[in-house]
C-alpha cells in the first residue's frame, strides 16, 4: 500500500534545520543537502540566530523530484550529531 502525499512533485520545499551556533554548522548542513540535491544557492538559504546567539536555524529551499528523495534527506539530516532538529 502506498502512502498518499499532499505534495505534487516536482515541488519546492523549505527544510528547516536547527543546531548549535558553531563553526562549520552551515557547511555541514549544506554538504548533506548537496548530497541529495543540487547545491543550494545563497538565495535559497536563510539563516537566523537565537536571541542569545547559542543556536542557529537554517531554512533551505530545495527542488524535490520525489517523496523518496525528501525522505532520504530528512533521514540523513536527522542522523547527524551536529543537527538537533529538522522540520
Amino acid at each position: 500500500m502506498s502512502e498518499e502525499s499532499l505534495l505534487e512533485f516536482p515541488c519546492d520545499i523549505p527544510i528547516k534545520v536547527f543546531g548549535r551556533n558553531v563553526d562549520g554548522f552551515r557547511a555541514t548542513v549544506v554538504d548533506i543537502v548537496s548530497s541529495h540535491f543540487e547545491e543550494p544557492a545563497d538565495d535559497d538559504i536563510r539563516e537566523r540566530l537565537s536571541r542569545d546567539n547559542g543556536y542557529t536555524s537554517l531554512t533551505i529551499t530545495i527542488r524535490a523530484q520525489t517523496r523518496e528523495q525528501v525522505d532520504a534527506l530528512y533521514r540523513e539530516l536527522s542522523d547527524s550529531d551536529d543537527i538537533m532538529m529538522v522540520l
